[in-house]
Order: structure tokens, then C-alpha cells, then sequence
């Protein structure tokens, strides 16, 4: 199951819901909070549409969803993911991450050391994931 986000970028409201179901963030720990408050800053309006935050109900999957209009015939509607982060313990995978200012930079200046974070789009090493 998948959280819904958007940012009201003209009155800077941070909208939550599954349907009727309101999400209590107030629960996570802190470095999930701030992985949480540094991937919302990539969503919001865009130049021709608007990005989407989407997450699992661990809130340990992120993803930004961007969805926009074009001018040119040839490709009218572009949907694409420009930011995939995951939080496994205490690290912090990014497996994607297609923006200027890097996922990896806001994370250290929000207060992640940078021990904590796996660049996997990079090729550094990530965990094995048992299931």
C-alpha cells in the first residue's frame, strides 16, 4: 500500500491521506523524520507539472513520482521516478536520484552522516535483504 502526498506549493500545506486515513508522522524515529522532510522538499509544482511523494507503510520506501505535460507531439505526457530511497536500520540507500541538488547533500546538511548513506545508482555496496 502506497501514501499519497502532495505540497500545496502557494500555502506551503503538506496534504496526507489513504482515501480517509490521515498518517501520524509524529511516530517515526528521527532519521526516518528526516529522510521523510528532505525527500518532501523534492516534490511539489514543477516547470510543466508536479512531482509526487509515494512511500510504503514502514515509511521505509520513498519515491518521488513526477508527472508532466510537453509541448512536443512526439511525447505529449512524461511520467517518470527521479528519486528512489530506502532506510534499511540505521542506513540509507538511494538507488535513484535525477535532480540538481543531490538526495546525498541535503541528507549530510539535514543531519545524516554520510557513513549512513549507500549511493546504490552509484555502485557502492548495498546489504542483502532477507526476507
Amino acid at each position: 500500500m502506497y501514501l499519497a502526498v502532495s505540497i500545496d506549493a502557494h500555502r506551503g500545506v503538506l496534504s496526507e491521506k489513504i482515501g480517509k486515513l490521515a498518517i501520524d508522522h509524529s511516530q517515526m524515529d528521527s532519521s526516518k523524520q528526516i529522510v521523510y522532510e528532505v525527500i518532501t522538499g523534492y516534490t511539489g509544482k514543477a516547470l510543466n507539472g508536479y512531482s509526487y511523494l509515494t512511500q510504503d507503510e514502514e515509511h521505509t520506501l520513498l519515491t518521488v513520482v513526477d508527472v508532466a505535460q510537453s509541448k512536443e507531439k512526439s511525447e505529449p505526457h512524461y511520467v517518470g521516478v527521479s528519486v528512489i530511497v530506502r532506510i534499511m536500520g540505521d542506513m540509507v540507500i538511494i538507488d535513484r536520484d535525477q535532480n540538481d541538488k543531490l538526495v546525498i547533500d541535503a541528507l549530510v546538511q539535514a543531519g545524516i552522516p554520510r557513513e549512513q548513506i549507500i549511493l546504490a545508482y552509484a555502485g557502492e555496496s548495498v546489504p542483502e535483504v532477507t526476507v
